[in-house]
Order: C-alpha cells, then sequence, then structure tokens
C-alpha cells in the first residue's frame, strides 16, 4: 500500500489527484473544528506535535491496518498549531479495489490515532 504522510502547520489542500489504477472505492475524510469544545463557544484549537514520532506512529498504524484491510493507498493529512473553527484539522483519502477495506481502515485508522499519536489538542481558544 502506497502511504503519504505530512504534518502541517498550514491549512489543508486536499490533493487533486487521480485514483490509481484498480481503485473501486475512493474516501475522503476531513475532520473540522467545530466551534464548541465543552458546550463553551470557541473560535480555533490549538495541536501540538512531536513531529518524528508521529510520523513513525502514523506510518506503523496505516502498515498495520493495510496489511488486515488491503487499500491502494492512502494519504493522511494532520495539522498542528492554531486551527480556526470550520476549517480542517485533519485530511484522509483511502483508495480500494471495494469499499468495505477501505470503510473498515479509515474507521480502525481515525479510532488508533487518537490513542496512539503525539499529536495533543492543547487548548481551545475562546471567541
Amino acid at each position: 500500500m502506497e502511504i503519504t504522510l505530512a504534518l502541517t502547520s498550514a491549512p489543508i489542500v486536499p490533493p487533486d489527484t487521480a485514483p490509481g489504477p484498480g481503485t473501486g472505492a475512493l474516501l475522503e475524510f476531513q475532520g473540522l473544528v467545530r466551534d464548541r469544545e465543552n458546550e463553551e463557544p470557541i473560535s480555533a484549537l490549538c495541536y501540538e506535535i512531536y513531529q518524528p514520532m508521529a510520523d513513525k506512529a502514523l506510518r506503523k498504524i496505516l502498515e498495520r491496518l493495510g496489511d488486515i484491510h488491503p487499500c491502494q493507498a492512502v494519504t493522511v493529512i494532520h495539522r498542528y498549531g492554531v486551527i480556526p473553527v470550520g476549517e480542517a484539522a485533519i485530511f484522509v483519502r483511502v483508495e480500494s479495489a471495494h469499499r468495505a477495506p477501505g470503510l473498515q481502515l479509515l474507521e480502525e485508522f481515525m479510532n488508533e490515532l487518537k490513542l496512539a499519536v503525539p499529536i495533543w489538542k492543547v487548548r481551545a481558544v475562546p471567541c
């Protein structure tokens, strides 16, 4: 499985590339910053990251999940720093021959990301 990772402080721009050969399902997910945190209005969230370890952990998770749920390619772009409400904190694109393995990989990846990758939501920015 081809894995593309990017950790950036810039706004996320989803890649505009054609799916690879054999792709029957193209899944894209964006996790957006909501306008509330703990029931309080916010204008942004701030994320911190330990980049070398995060890159290694992301790749390890994706390689393992790719063995379980065969897919052709996965792209992950995760943002850090201050992210305003309405903007994406994460973008994930999965290419697979069929929808089931792509959906399963995406769901399990998002669950594991929150548990095992050193990216922390450190504070909400009040309105």
